[in-house]
């Protein structure tokens, strides 16, 4: 067998009593993680100081370091994240539906993990956290394969964790990483179906284009993100401008981050210099359309085609000046992932047409697209946000980590 099969074999056992597991355990077991990572934060922050290095050295942007850095009060969030987790209501074994049929049999809808869950992600290691306790609360076993960048972060979370676990009496299998960071393991893990009953791709475009195409597990498909602002003609334009510069600027390297403007054509003129002069704050190149240039000069870049369908993760806004809402709507949905969407408007017919035609898993009215993640949401921590339609739609809590199964109660019923 090889290394990814063992962990395999191992996760498939260890979910087996972390299933069956009651609230209590799990709960024990998330309050001992928490304390676990405050109380070895040092050793965290020493294995992340070895990737930042040579994250550095091997010339990874400041966005990609951004993702990659760690600090005492990013790891305060997580431990937040995990105890939010452990508050929330166990979402396995709630019978949705129960009903008596005409032969006598009851049958119902239980609420059950979905097994062993896979999850290949980047530069990220909260991910790595975030999806562990939410996997062990909905009672399942995961395998987490992130990038080489975060590899020393991530072995020292996984680590401490699989130690709290054992010290909590569930097995230290019920969360593993997979050692080998090279495509080749990523392939493997696609191909793994004998053990993973789903697998979770979480980073760019590339990524989950990858992993969506090629594997041969069941595949959830979050986290691919270039989101919209429409700024309509009855916009504050103020308002606009801020939520402009939140969604662009307060971390740029996220899924949720704004990557286009669309500005309609009544407001352009006023609004472009407006939102131009707080993005130079945070020296944001823009990437315009003709007529965003001719309003705001040769410093902004000719867009292409390619700006349209790019998620940058970086500085970098493409804007386009649109005739009307109706362009504005045709572009969204042409060029959008189906991520995060939104429009800034005081109109109120605008706005509920916007809300009804927008193709995305959330679309906002008058607020930036930086809201859509677990933790604002209420869901505590997320392992990612779903821009498929099935099973699961948006910032992915607890619920959506679960399937269901029929129970039938007879008395001798036979066919």
């Amino acid at each position: 067998m090889t290394a990814l099969q063992v962990q395999g074999k191992a996760a498939r056992q260890a979910e087996r009593t972390l299933a069956v597991a009651s609230a209590a355990v799990k709960n024990q077991a998330l309050e001992a993680i928490a304390r676990a990572l405050l109380d070895r934060q040092e050793d965290i922050l020493a294995a992340n100081a070895q990737d930042m290095e040579d994250g550095r050295a091997n010339g990874l942007s400041e966005a990609l370091l951004d993702r990659l850095a760690l600090s005492p009060q990013r790891i305060e969030g997580m431990v937040e994240g995990v105890r939010q987790v452990a508050a929330l209501p166990d979402p396995i074994g709630q019978v949705k539906h129960m009903e008596r049929r005409p032969n006598g049999l009851i049958i119902g809808k239980r609420t059950v993990p979905l097994g062993v869950i896979g999850i290949i992600y980047e530069a990220r290691p909260n991910v790595t956290v975030d999806a562990a306790v939410l996997c062990l609360k909905s009672g399942n076993a995961v395998i987490l394969r992130g990038g080489k960048e975060a590899f020393r972060s991530n072995q020292a979370l996984t680590e401490i964790m699989r130690q709290a676990l054992e010290e909590s009496g569930l097995p230290r299998d019920c969360v593993a990483l997979v050692q080998d960071t090279s495509r080749q393991s990523a392939q493997e893990m696609m191909a793994l179906t004998e053990y993973l009953d789903v697998l979770i791709p979480r980073g760019g475009r590339g990524l989950i284009r990858s992993v969506t195409e090629n594997a041969r597990v069941p595949v959830i498909r979050t986290g691919e993100g270039i989101c919209h602002i429409y700024v309509q003609a009855q916009a504050d334009l103020q308002m606009a401008a801020e939520i402009v510069y939140n969604a662009k600027c307060s971390r740029p390297s996220v899924c949720n981050a704004a990557e286009c403007l669309l500005v309609h054509q009544g407001v352009a003129e006023q609004f472009l210099p407006m939102a131009q002069a707080f993005l130079q704050g945070k020296h944001v190149e823009l990437r315009g359309c003709p007529r965003t240039r001719e309003i705001l000069g040769p410093s902004v870049v000719p867009a292409t085609a390619e700006d349209w369908d790019t998620e940058y993760g970086d500085y970098i806004m493409a804007v386009k000046v649109v005739n009307d809402t109706q362009e504005a709507l045709d572009f969204i949905n042409r060029h959008g992932t189906g991520h995060s969407e939104a429009i800034v408007t005081n109109n109120y017919r605008v706005a509920q047409r916007f809300l009804d035609e927008v193709d995305a898993a959330a679309v906002y009215v008058n607020a930036s697209t930086r809201f859509t993640d677990g933790f604002e949401f209420g869901l505590g921590a997320e392992i990612g946000i779903s821009t498929q339609k099935m099973h699961a739609r948006g910032p992915m809590g607890l619920e959506e980590l679960t399937s269901t199964k029929y129970i039938i109660y007879g008395s001798g019923q036979v066919r």
